[in-house]
Order: C-alpha cells, then structure tokens, then sequence
C-alpha cells in the first residue's frame, strides 16, 4: 500500500470554470437583476430595441411558429392542439403581445403528465400550452445566439450544433489525455417543485 504522499494525484479538469465563480451566487437573493432584458438594452450596451422587441417581432415569430408546428406535440392545460395555433394567435396575439411588451405577460401552468422511464419507474413530464411554447421557443432564438457563446466549451447538452457523440468522443479525448475520473450525476428531480 502505498502512503498518502506517494500516491500520484489523479489528472483533473478544471479549464472553463473557476471553482469560486461556480460556487459564489452574486447580488443578493430576491433583488431585482439588472438584466438587459429588463433594460432594454443589449448585453453589449447598445441602445435600440429591447430584447423583447426582438422576440415579438414578426420574422422571429414565423420562425419561431414553424418550428412549434413541426414538434407538434400534445396540448397543455388548455386542451388547444398546435393544428389550432394559427386560429389562436389571429383571436389573442395583439393582447399577448403587449402583455409581453410591458412585463404582464403569465404563461399556463403546464399540464403534468406521467411517461415511463427506459430503465423502469416514471417520472413527470410538464407540457406547456402551445402558446406558451410558441413563446418559449421564440425567446430560445432570440436570447441562444446571446448566451450560448458564453457557455462552457465542455458542455454539450441542449446546445445548438451539439450532439451526444460529439460528447462521447470528447470524454473519450480526455481519458487518452490521462483524466482518470468523470462524474455521472442525474438531476432527476431538479425542476420539480418542493424544498429548496
């Protein structure tokens, strides 16, 4: 057996975040953030139309409706099918749009749904009204091109122009470099409601 002292130091990665930037929340708890999506300007300081300008407008929206068509997808609380999307935004878009313009806006609570897990057991799976994914995927294209380039160069999930063995193929990198440990962790329950 080796002593404490002769034992060689596993090989550890430690490249894109700093240990106290993850770790040290910044402002205080309930303040108000200064965002730029608050603002009305852009991260880089420019003066113009605000972010929310930039998702209600109406070239990002048509996109933004394309893609919600093709992903279908079941109806939310509501009950409205995403067939009947287009019915729906010619009755309501004009009074949407401005709640979301002046901050007012509140999405539909999301429809809880139980699906099956591969390896057995289940777990809930919210669905959110089609609206509300129409605008949730509107804001997506607006604020991605923002916030992606400032992500870790490490992370792969739920990134445009990422894929899964594009993640294997990195973690098979790091091992051929000498990284002995990796960590698997499941948030199972991260984004369910409860304690905190």
């Amino acid at each position: 057996m080796r002593s404490r002292e002769g034992r060689r130091q596993p090989k550890t990665l430690n490249r894109d975040y700093p240990r106290e930037e993850v770790v040290k929340p910044r402002g205080i708890v309930g303040e108000p953030s200064p965002s730029p999506a608050q603002s009305g300007t852009s991260p880089r300081g420019d003066q113009g139309d605000s972010l929310m300008e930039k998702v209600v407008a109406r070239d990002n929206m048509l996109a933004a409706l394309k893609r919600v068509e093709q992903n279908k997808g079941a109806p939310g609380v509501d009950g409205i099918p995403t067939e009947n999307l287009r019915e729906q935004i010619r009755a309501e878009w004009p009074r949407i749009r401005e709640e979301l313009l002046t901050g007012t806006y509140r999405p539909q609570p999301v429809r809880r749904v139980e699906i099956p897990k591969p390896g057995g057991g289940k777990r809930m799976l919210g669905i959110p009204t089609v609206m509300d994914r129409l605008i949730q995927q509107a804001l997506l294209q607006v604020l991605t091109p923002i916030f992606d380039p400032q992500f870790s160069e490490a992370s792969y999930g739920f990134r445009p122009g990422r894929r899964a063995h594009e993640a294997v193929k990195k973690a098979r990198q790091y091992v051929e470099e000498g990284y002995e440990w990796g960590v698997d962790m499941d948030l199972e329950k991260f984004f369910d409601p409860g304690e905190s």
